[in-house]
């Protein structure tokens, strides 16, 4: 794809317009999704989609992260109008579900699948609140553009004038049939999953990042289409071992937060350690991301 628009929309945060080379239509996309684009270095980075969801462009925001792996680095410093880009997706483990009414909760850079959100719960003329706190007005991208969207509907938390978001005066009384959706830094997400606990409501998150943790046994995996047995040892990622028995598993993020490499599971149990999945999807045990998870109760057979 190539880059078409490019522009600053906070302090070390840029908007990017892209558009398929030829010209052809862009496929579209759900609020919640995200795309992946090729860095130099092989690596994939996922971005969330904020713009349209239908149309002839996609829009992504990225923020400088001075200690990241130098994706965002290379964003900032490389993607400039006309610089061409491979791009994967959209894929979308964050959609918005039908709910009764929504309570949208970003920090951060998180609000570029909420600021999606919020525009086609706007059009659907739904019940929906948002609450968008960041360090301070000057690092919060999009705020005007959500503030038309949203009107009375929008409470700002900068930091350095209000403190944290307050989540016991934005959650408000318990509300069953409300659906709230939050994305941010991991402390905002895992606050608003405890406060939210016990209150009859569902709790939809994406995170950018998870505590990736790689103890445990040996374990076994049988391949179902044929027959062949892999052996992941204590310690080691079923990721890996696949890799290294030939079979192949498309695969991205390595930490469980992106759902490149979800894999069917036809047998066995396995002990999910993504940040993908919901609570519902995980006790179906039906599919697993192998960058991150193991093996409860095997062998595992894998639908691959």
């Amino acid at each position: 794809m190539r880059v078409v628009a490019r522009e600053e929309v906070a302090r070390d945060v840029v908007a990017l317009g892209l558009e398929s080379v030829d010209g052809s239509r862009m496929p579209p996309w759900a609020p919640g999704a995200h795309i992946e684009l090729a860095g130099p270095d092989g690596l994939r980075r996922q971005y969330s989609l904020c713009g349209e969801p239908v149309g002839d462009r996609w829009q992504v925001a990225v923020l400088r992260a001075n200690q990241g792996r130098g994706g965002s680095q290379w964003v900032h410093e490389s993607l400039v109008p006309g610089a061409t880009v491979e791009v994967r997706g959209p894929r979308n483990h964050f959609e918005l579900v039908e709910a009764e009414e929504y309570l949208l909760v970003a920090g951060g850079i998180g609000i570029t699948p909420i600021l999606a959100m919020a525009r086609v719960l706007a059009a659907r003329g739904a019940s929906w609140q948002v609450a968008y706190g960041g360090r301070s007005r000057a690092t919060m991208a999009f705020v005007d553009e959500l503030a038309a969207i949203a009107g009375e509907r929008l409470t700002l938390w900068p930091e350095e004038e209000a403190g944290l978001i307050d989540l016991a005066a934005v959650l408000g009384e318990p509300r069953a049939g409300r659906a709230i959706y939050v994305c941010g830094p991991e402390p905002l997400i895992a606050a608003v999953e405890q406060a939210a606990q016990g209150r009859g409501e569902t709790v939809h998150s994406e995170r950018f990042s998870a505590t990736v943790d790689r103890a445990g046994d040996a374990f076994e995996v049988q391949i179902a289409s044929t027959g062949q047995v892999v052996t992941v040892p204590a310690g080691g990622d079923l990721i890996d071992a696949l890799q290294e028995a030939g079979v192949g598993v498309e695969f991205s993020c390595r930490e469980g937060t992106c759902g490149t490499c979800e894999t069917g599971v036809l047998g066995g149990v396995p002990e999910h350690r993504d940040a993908v999945l919901s609570e519902e999807e995980r006790a179906a045990n039906d599919v697993m991301m192998p960058c991150v998870s193991r093996c409860l109760e095997g062998p595992l057979v894998l639908d691959l």
